[in-house]
């Protein structure tokens, strides 16, 4: 019997990988976003398709794993965070305060009034579907070859809304479930789990950038100035270990603590290294790519028709609302900044929701169950809705819009204020 169950997990898994791999092969044939053929392979291999793969079978074993993968993917973006110069620094903190505020209200309002969420859970769907997924934005980024300022801007966004999204969510989880009391206990806990993140993180981050530095020193001497294979390896076991350590031991400080101290980490040791990060970013990328390709078909596989189809149009109408909304939300988030309204009309369409979107409703939607919670399901089936539409809709569409407003292509020159690119570093340069 034991054999038998080991047999059927170990076969999840293996379904799981090759299909991702399978929709990855697909979606470079096709010229589909990965995320949208992964997406629709889990669903045909999961619940909602033909049951192959099951990932509740897997056990609470699935849950711990999945969040060292996210820590995974969130470290490889803040690897290539890079916010120099005023202007860029300005729009990313513009654009994240009022998004924070207004899509979060926003959000919450249609998935109560479309949607027919309770208040206490359409605040949940608010604040998980605050956040714009970068392992979904960088590579539509790179496809439709925006300027660097742009580019910055959206990838910024959705790496630093991604962990406060999570964070939040989880608080307001919390005051649904009654295990908070206030708004004010909500802001109060929501401040200390970032703070303490950014901080371990940032300390983390420093410390292995050291060790790092001092490996590769050694094996340049070693080498006479050549590549060296050994240092390269232990440089990348080093940082997974620290990563993974640090992302468990600030969750097990304070829940969801451990995605904003992986983001700082990975900002630290790019920022540290500099150039010198560049061959452990190329094995970083390859394996939080990995780790996307068997994570979205896996967590899709999850979702039934039973949650999606509930929603009717009322969830389509949500998911949609959501879009008009962003526009609404970037029109005035960027007023002052150096964006003419083409900039904002694209910046506004790119709002694809990613691997921590789907991991986090997953995890939630446990919780309410455990609660004996109706909502559980429609909460999911929501947010995968709006993963479904998002990524499909946003990421098949707007390459096009990319090229309708003159922005798309490698060498497109935005018009406008949009202040130029620098050499190198592919920032922006402060004026004066």
């Amino acid at each position: 019997m034991a054999s038998d169950l080991q047999g059927r997990l170990a076969l999840i898994w293996g379904v799981s990988f090759f299909a991702g791999s399978l929709g990855q092969l697909l979606a470079r044939q096709s010229g589909l976003p990965a995320v949208v053929v992964l997406l629709a392979s889990g669903l045909l291999l999961g619940h909602a398709g033909i049951g192959w793969i099951q990932p509740d079978q897997l056990g609470s074993g699935l849950e711990p794993l999945v969040g060292l993968l996210v820590s995974l993917v969130l470290f490889d973006g803040g690897l290539n965070l890079r916010l120099a110069g005023r202007d860029l620094q300005r729009s990313v903190l513009q654009l994240v305060l009022v998004r924070s505020v207004l899509g979060l209200a926003g959000g919450a309002a249609l998935g109560h009034w479309a949607a027919g969420l309770p208040w206490s859970v359409s605040l949940v769907f608010g604040a998980i579907a605050l956040a714009t997924g970068p392992t979904v934005v960088n590579p539509l980024v790179r496809q439709m070859g925006l300027s660097p300022f742009l580019a910055r801007v959206l990838e910024a966004e959705g790496l630093i809304l991604e962990p406060i999204s999570a964070v939040l969510a989880l608080l307001l989880l919390q005051l649904a479930l009654g295990d908070l009391g206030s708004w004010q206990d909500v802001a109060w806990r929501l401040l200390l789990r970032l703070g303490v993140g950014v901080a371990l993180g940032g300390l983390a981050g420093f410390a292995l950038a050291l060790v790092l530095e001092r490996l590769q020193t050694a094996g340049r001497v070693a080498t006479a100035g050549g590549p060296d294979p050994a240092s390269a390896a232990l440089s990348l076991q080093l940082t997974l270990g620290t990563l993974f350590l640090l992302f468990s031991g600030c969750d097990v400080l304070l829940p969801e603590a451990g995605l904003p101290a992986a983001v700082t980490a990975g900002v630290v040791v790019g920022l540290r290294l500099e150039s010198a990060a560049g061959s452990l970013d190329a094995l970083i990328a390859q394996l939080a790519m990995l780790a996307i390709t068997v994570l979205f078909p896996l967590l899709a596989a999850d979702v039934s028709w039973q949650e999606l189809s509930p929603l009717g149009l009322g969830g389509v109408g949500c998911v949609l609302g959501l879009m008009v909304l962003r526009l609404l939300v970037v029109m005035s988030a960027g007023v002052g900044l150096p964006l003419n309204w083409r900039e904002k009309l694209l910046v506004s369409w790119i709002a694809p929701r990613g691997i921590v979107t789907a991991a986090v409703a997953s995890l939630f939607a446990i919780q309410l169950q455990q609660a004996g919670m109706a909502e559980a399901g429609p909460l999911k089936g929501l947010v995968f809705l709006t993963i479904l539409i998002t990524v499909g809709l946003g990421g098949i569409t707007a390459p096009w819009l990319a090229r309708a407003l003159g922005l798309g292509g490698a060498e497109a020159s935005p018009e406008g204020d949009a202040p130029p690119a620098a050499t190198g570093d592919l920032m922006p340069k402060e004026s004066g």
